[in-house]
């Protein structure tokens, strides 16, 4: 004889089993509805053809959050062999052969299955609009070049044109601010320098700037659903080595045989050609006309000379503006933190001055001893470098902190406000990021919509309510369990 436990009946039995298995379904279903599916990249390409290199960037972002949130991330960078496209203004069909290695390159980094689907855009900067100006026909032979090397890959071409000096400042903004995610989270922007070889741009957000005074230096974005009106000019023959060109124009308008140029190190010796010196529209209508065809190139390492040397390619005299940086062009108050990438990092890198928190007087005073250093131990102490670029090195480091500090009035307490950045999260600081996700429409105007609860989260709640569910149903049973009797049941 034994007493019955009523919830060893046959009916309370199958009443479980069956509850369980509604929730090992109900959760089943849940997992398998909404987990994360294998990610899946689209891929777009971005060519950089700047005055002295092109550079081919891949970029890639997860297919199913295309125009939302997916974050786009630069995936490879191939450097073209040889100089800019300008500089092949003589032989325009070599400009088109000399992408092909770096083309070939991407086909190997995007999946063949997305080779189709990805765009492939070719921006040309300051190198090709100087080329525009002083010869338009080389310029379009150039393009006519470089478009049929480009469509005979299998990408989707979306073609190669010269963007503006406005566009390259305002894009480089982007990329900057999209990397950090200041845009996103509605942070406080960080403003962008970018220094070329024949051009530099500044762009930034200032409170009080609305555009009104100069409209031609002003661009309204809407991302993220925050309005920004972002200040930004560029400044054509400002890049190192135009002003480099500008400033050596300025020390032979007489024309002499010899030139003491005090932006080079003590013991530097060069036979430089007036014509290549001249053959630049930065520079071609100052040529002295009774100019030997050579010149002789010493170096005397004075870093106050050079400075002064410098600033002779600037002019800071005219301003009908409430204030200005240089060359009579407006220039709101600086505010916030910036960004200074391109030539800026990698001159800065090499003299091994990026940290802006030292005092921007040791910073001279550093360069001042780099500058006054005998050129043949210079060249003992780089040997890997390129003589052409390890030469100009104390020019090119001048002339930063010249155009910095004379030109876009940072301070010695705003100087700390600047970072020299090559990177950001993997990504190259630039333009050509912010290009692509302008042309893609990949950084919405409004903020987009988030789900109240991740995966995770959201897999918790449904497994605790289903559980819930099933206790108050077996609990709703109740009144059927076979009623106990004060005596036990014998059986």
């Amino acid at each position: 004889m034994k007493e019955m436990n009523p919830w060893h009946t046959p009916v309370t039995i199958i009443i479980t089993v069956i509850g369980v298995m509604a929730i090992v379904a109900l959760v089943t279903v849940a997992v398998l509805q909404n987990r994360p599916l294998p990610q899946k990249y689209k891929y777009g390409i971005v060519m950089d053809a700047g005055s002295s290199h092109t550079a081919l960037y891949i970029y890639e972002w997860p297919a199913e959050k295309d125009n939302n949130t997916g974050r786009v991330e630069q995936t490879h960078l191939c450097k073209v062999k040889g100089p800019g496209i300008s500089s092949y203004a003589s032989a325009p069909v070599k400009a088109g052969e000399s992408l092909r290695l770096c083309m070939e390159e991407a086909k190997q980094w995007v999946p063949g299955k997305r080779h189709h689907q990805t765009p492939l855009y070719l921006g040309a900067t300051a190198g090709m609009r100087l080329l525009n100006m002083a010869n338009s026909s080389a310029s379009d032979k150039v393009f006519q070049a470089v478009e049929g090397a480009l469509q005979k890959f299998p990408f989707s071409y979306q073609g190669a044109k010269i963007i503006s000096g406005q566009d390259e400042g305002a894009f480089g903004w982007i990329t900057v601010n999209y990397l950090d995610e200041r845009l996103k989270q509605g942070l406080e922007t960080r403003g962008a320098l970018d220094l070329g070889g024949a051009s530099t741009q500044i762009s930034f957000v200032s409170d009080n700037y609305d555009g009104s005074e100069s409209p031609s230096n002003s661009v309204t974005f809407r991302l993220y659903g925050n309005d920004y009106n972002l200040y930004t000019h560029s400044f054509l023959c400002y890049g190192k080595d135009q002003s480099l060109r500008m400033m050596q124009a300025h020390q032979s308008q007489a024309g002499p045989a010899t030139v003491l140029d005090p932006c080079f190190h003590p013991g530097y010796t060069a036979t430089k050609n007036y014509s290549v010196l001249y053959d630049s529209p930065c520079v071609s209508d100052r040529k002295p006309k009774d100019a030997p065809d050579t010149f002789t190139h010493i170096g005397i390492g004075d870093f106050l000379q050079c400075q002064a040397a410098v600033k002779s390619v600037f002019n800071f005299t005219s301003c009908k503006y409430s204030r200005c940086s240089f060359n009579g062009v407006l220039q709101p108050l600086l505010q916030g933190p910036y960004g200074a990438f391109s030539a800026y990092y990698f001159v800065m890198n090499f003299l091994n001055l990026t940290d802006t928190s030292v005092p921007l007087e040791d910073v001279k005073e550093k360069l001042k001893r780099y500058c006054a250093t005998n050129w043949d131990q210079i060249m003992q102490q780089h040997p890997e470098v390129k003589l052409k670029y390890l030469a100009e090195y104390c020019f090119s480091g001048t002339y930063i902190l010249t155009l910095l500090t004379e030109g876009y009035n940072f301070t010695s307490e705003s100087y700390s406000d600047i970072k020299f950045i090559k990177k950001i999260k993997g990504s190259d600081a630039g333009w050509t990021l912010g290009y692509m996700l302008n042309l893609t429409n990949m950084i919405p105007a409004e903020a987009p919509d988030t789900p109240l609860l991740p995966h995770p989260g959201y897999v918790s709640v449904v497994s605790v309510i289903a559980v819930l569910l099933f206790i108050l149903f077996i609990v709703s049973l109740r009144p059927l369990w076979p009623r106990c009797s004060k005596q036990p049941q014998i059986v």
